[in-house]
């Protein structure tokens, strides 16, 4: 009996930390695998650019007419659908 409370805890921390992290984890990961030259994404710090070509683990991100910095791939949080912006 005394077992059961914290097994209990135990299944409430996988349900609210672990499962959703690993979800997280996956949609990350799918999203990096994704990414092409030619699309508008959103870094991890906040900038706004166009994916300019994409080097093994490393991207080419330009943020302003000539302005082009070297990112890692994981660093983009998200891709922006041109179509719908905002």
């Amino acid at each position: 009996m005394e077992f059961l409370p914290l097994a209990a805890l135990a299944v409430l921390f996988w349900v609210l930390i672990v499962r959703p992290q690993r979800r997280r984890g996956r949609a990350q990961a799918e999203l990096v695998a994704q990414l092409e030259p030619g699309q508008e994404v959103l870094t991890s710090a906040g900038f706004y650019g166009r994916i300019e070509r994409i080097e093994g683990d490393d991207v080419r991100l330009e943020l302003a007419p000539g302005t082009v910095v070297r990112l890692d791939k994981r660093a983009i949080a998200a891709r922006l659908d041109p179509e719908n912006p905002g």
